[in-house]
């Protein structure tokens, strides 16, 4: 590895699974300290356990990124582990409760949960970061996870408003940062049938049937294949490391030439 991110201090939201998890592991295998952070800290503490396996350093903390102490109390978990915070990667995301819902199945409810989630989530974590990084010095970098249903319409109304008010937040903390050495971006994947994504929104099948969605899926992008969770941990890994020093407010689609279309 190069060593990419050798010894910056970094948070990995969702780090349990999927998107989260495998960041957090190149994040590690290229020199960063990681706070795994999720909602499930069994998860968490797997992913931890897998980067010490490589011979990194992480440590495991439970969040629930829509409550404000919680996500205060992250931030100054990597604070106290590392002395400070370099990198936060807002990465938690929610789908629909029903994948195919239609918009007007969707209760308040929903909303609201979809909205504190997806898009509250990004919210709290990008204040708390943006204040430590102001307190400590030296800048900082936060990472988005946002979605291609945020760029065009995609299905799935509320959750793809979700993630275009990640974009435009994106956007604006960039611009409002930059005088303090604070660069912000987001990541847009298209779909992901192979990282549980379907089976939190509440499609459950087996690995035969996976594969089958995932050709279908990749059928759909110009370069053919379907999004994983790689493709997503090495977008993340470029833009939250100094070789993209100069690159903030962006959303970098991550789809295949799905949106060039």
């Amino acid at each position: 590895m190069t060593g990419l991110l050798e010894g910056k201090s970094a948070i990995v939201t969702g780090a349990g699974s999927g998107v989260g998890r495998v960041s957090a592991q190149r994040f590690a295998e290229e020199g960063a300290r990681v706070v795994a952070a999720d909602i499930n800290v069994d998860n968490a503490k797997e992913t931890v356990r897998r980067i010490e396996a490589s011979g990194g350093t992480g440590v495991a903390v439970g969040v629930d990124v829509s409550d404000d102490g919680q996500v205060q109390s992250m931030i100054a978990a990597a604070v106290e582990a590392n002395g400070r915070l370099d990198i936060l990667f807002n990465n938690v995301g929610i789908p629909t409760p029903r994948l195919g819902m239609v918009f007007e199945d969707h209760t308040l409810e929903d909303f609201n949960r979809l909205v504190a989630v997806n898009l509250g989530g990004v919210f709290l974590g990008c204040k708390y970061a943006v204040l430590q990084f102001k307190k400590q010095g030296g800048g900082g970098v936060i990472l988005n996870t946002a979605s291609v249903a945020g760029l065009v319409g995609w299905g799935g109304s509320v959750y793809g408003a979700t993630k275009g008010g990640v974009i435009q937040l994106t956007r604006g903390v960039a611009i409002e940062a930059a005088p303090f050495g604070i660069r912000v971006n987001a990541i847009c994947p298209a779909a992901m049938p192979l990282t549980g994504f379907m089976a939190a929104g509440g499609l459950q099948v087996d690995e035969a049937k996976q594969a089958e969605i995932a050709e279908a899926v990749g059928g759909q992008h110009p370069l053919g294949k379907a999004i994983t969770a790689e493709d997503c941990a090495e977008a993340a890994l470029y833009l939250v490391s100094d070789a993209a020093r100069n690159v903030t407010g962006v959303a970098l689609p991550v789809d295949g030439g799905f949106v060039a279309k």
